[in-house]
């Protein structure tokens, strides 16, 4: 029996590489997202197909309906791919794929004999309610930060489609992993963890608060949605939240206690004073071209609680948010993740913030991992098969490739320690050790200094053609060739202590 399909667009993302693990036995997918499936860390299984298709440009998107047609159709699509970042801003991306890239979608599904069309937005597109009262599925999208605009917009296109393709409303509360995930919250743990100024400091009287939906809580209830389509009406609203919200003050003082340090008082600083204060921080960041994660915009939430009540939306799919999973519940397993595994934690949590207060050093050690397979072919190519090899590089050409690859995997290895740790000591440890070998062996000094100036070449090589590493030109420059400059150094040193002459340098 063939399976349903279903289509899921933003299938890259936080939530769609979930739903993708979550349906892949039980649905014949068809993931669109702009990166590569391999890239982003999506599964791989049978019952996907991938296409590499941007919702904004009609012709690629065009592809990859042409192909959900020709291959018998689809029952769904989940509609997850839109731009969202916390700058305040108002970016282009927000027009062209919230708006234009919706319509774009739509357009394509409007022959498709859809069961159910599902447009994934989310509570902070609607106004904070007023003191006493809550957020339900009649709250409108009134929000005025951009994207709420944009996905009021979005709502009110759905409407011109009645006629062909049914549809439906998730709103999502804030969602996170239990590696966090979610760039407002990973500020205040790094910040309240700290030794920083404003490791203290909350806003107004530490009342802000939102809801908070675990990751693994999505499937489940994008699941009960597929599952009860029956009893969905046109452009019905559902409301993916807990029935409550957690403050500032109750995540410092959950922080502090999971992290076992003892929890000083917070500093409550009023809001007219902290409206001040993030304002002159934010205009000293633009003079330095450095903005802090705090923007101007998000003063005006102080002290404001979205409230929700998601009960209609439970009862109609019979779904319950589980209380293990809460973020009151769930915290000391950030806590823990952070503690044990800091190179995840930091690595999903720079992917969260999008670019917006990146640590430059893991970034790098992300990119060397992801493309290292890349750069270990380009050298072994470089010094063992390309024509300026042999007359370069004659001592490697003796040697085995197998145990050139080897040396290549060891020398990486301390380069990509290096880069993650920020301490070049073992490299350059590694670099004399290896360089009295190389000695012994009759190895040249300036083979051996090539064949690192020459990784050093083709790792940029390779960095310069992903997209994630256009801003990083100075930071790889001090975390990856300076550091490789400094190993040479080592190397020639060692060389002229053990042969006892000074080395011309000519590279």
């Amino acid at each position: 029996m063939s399976l349903p399909r279903l289509v899921i667009t933003g299938a890259s993302g936080f939530i769609g590489r979930r739903l993708l693990e979550g349906f892949k036995e039980s649905f014949d997918i068809v993931g669109l997202a702009r990166r590569s499936q391999a890239r982003c860390g999506a599964p791989f299984h049978d019952n996907i197909s991938w296409f590499q298709a941007d919702i904004g440009d009609p012709k690629s998107l065009a592809t990859a309906f042409r192909f959900v047609r020709e291959t018998g159709g689809a029952d769904y699509v989940i509609h997850l791919a839109a731009h969202y970042d916390f700058t305040g801003d108002d970016h282009p991306e927000y027009w062209r794929t919230n708006v234009d890239g919706l319509r774009n979608v739509l357009e394509e599904c409007r022959d498709l004999d859809l069961d159910r069309f599902v447009f994934a937005s989310s509570v902070a597109a609607c106004q904070f309610p007023e003191s006493g009262t809550v957020l339900t599925e009649q709250s409108p999208p009134d929000g005025d930060h951009v994207y709420a605009v944009t996905k009021r917009l979005g709502e009110e296109m759905l409407a011109e489609y009645d006629d062909s393709v049914p549809t439906c409303i998730v709103r999502f509360a804030a969602v996170f992993s239990d590696f966090c995930e979610y760039a407002p919250l990973y500020i205040f743990i790094e910040t309240w963890l700290s030794r920083g100024w404003n490791a203290r400091i909350l806003g107004g009287r530490g009342r802000s608060a939102i809801p908070y939906l675990h990751v693994r809580e999505v499937t489940p209830f994008i699941r009960r949605v597929l599952k009860n389509n029956h009893r969905i009406g046109q452009r019905d609203i559902l409301i993916a939240s807990p029935n409550h919200t957690v403050n500032h003050i109750q995540l410092y003082e959950l922080v502090h206690r999971y992290a076992g340090t003892k929890c000083p008082s917070p500093l409550l600083i009023p809001a007219p004073l902290a409206r001040i204060g993030v304002w002159g921080r934010d205009l000293v960041g633009r003079v330095l071209g450095k903005r802090p994660f705090e923007r101007p915009w998000m003063v005006s939430y102080i002290d404001l609680d979205l409230a929700v009540d998601a009960t209609h939306s439970q009862e109609v799919l019979d779904w319950r948010p589980r209380q293990r999973l809460f973020m009151e519940s769930r915290m000391a397993f950030l806590i823990d993740h952070m503690k044990s595994n800091p190179i995840e934690w930091q690595q999903r949590n720079q992917a969260a913030l999008k670019a917006v207060h990146l640590r430059p050093n893991l970034l790098i050690h992300r990119l060397l991992e992801q493309h290292q397979d890349a750069i270990r072919s380009r050298f072994l190519d470089s010094l063992l098969s390309s024509p300026t090899g042999e007359t370069m590089f004659p001592s490697y050409q003796k040697v085995s490739p197998q145990v050139v690859e080897w040396r290549f995997t060891v020398a990486l290895r301390h380069i990509l320690n290096s880069a993650r740790t920020k301490e070049r000591g073992l490299f350059l440890a590694y670099c004399r050790d290896f360089a009295a070998k190389r000695y012994e062996e009759g190895f040249d000094v300036l083979e051996v200094v090539r064949a690192l100036q020459t990784l050093n070449r083709i790792a940029l090589e390779v960095l310069s053609e992903d997209p994630d590493a256009a801003n990083l030109q100075d930071a790889l420059k001090s975390h990856f060739s300076m550091t490789i400059e400094f190993g040479c150094d080592q190397i020639l040193e060692v060389y002229e202590d053990l042969s006892g002459e000074d080395i011309e340098e000519d590279f």
